[in-house]
């Protein structure tokens, strides 16, 4: 966030300096209020491209084997241009290589899943997906295992056919 701002008071001052090139090249022709609209011209751009690409930097800094399963786009109406392009607020990833299965509950899988978001710092959750009746959960303090790979203490979730989670997770290669 701090690399944002400097980028975004320097490409301010690069356009405020721009704009006083074209002023001395037209022999000060130019209003007095090009200068400050030039700045804020220029600030505004580099906003709006820091927006789009934060999904892209992020992704490509992610570790191998971690995938992308689903992302969420946003729109604001005090972001106009969002209206024309939504841009990657945040995403969802599995890291593939945590996936665990038990021999005796194979339709079960736990995998390590990261939260991401623009402005807020990554959150990583254990998930169990239950890949038989498409349903999910998150491990939180209070549900145990036994020897069987039965489990209590688990407060399951539907989301319906078609779940990105689900699906990705009952996808991924048991090894």
């Amino acid at each position: 966030m701090f690399f944002e701002m400097v980028a975004t008071l320097v490409s301010g001052f690069a356009g405020a300096g721009v704009v006083l090139l074209f002023n001395k090249i037209s022999g000060g022709r130019l209003p007095k209020w090009a200068m400050p609209v030039g700045a804020g011209i220029a600030m505004i751009s580099t906003t709006i491209a820091n927006e789009y690409a934060w999904y892209d930097r992020t992704r490509a800094t992610l570790p191998e084997g971690m995938k992308v399963v689903h992302t969420v786009e946003k729109k604001a109406i005090y972001r106009p241009w969002t209206y024309v392009k939504p841009f990657t607020e945040r995403f969802i990833a599995l890291d593939e290589p945590s996936l665990r299965t038990h021999a005796d509950q194979p339709a079960m899988r736990m995998v390590d899943t990261y939260f991401l978001g623009r402005w807020s710092a990554p959150e990583k959750m254990v998930i169990l997906a239950d890949c038989t009746s498409g349903k999910r959960a998150p491990l939180i303090d209070g549900v145990t295992f036994d020897a069987d790979g039965d489990i209590s203490g688990i407060d399951w979730f539907s989301p319906g056919e078609g779940d990105p989670l689900v699906t990705a997770i009952c996808e991924l290669e048991v090894s």
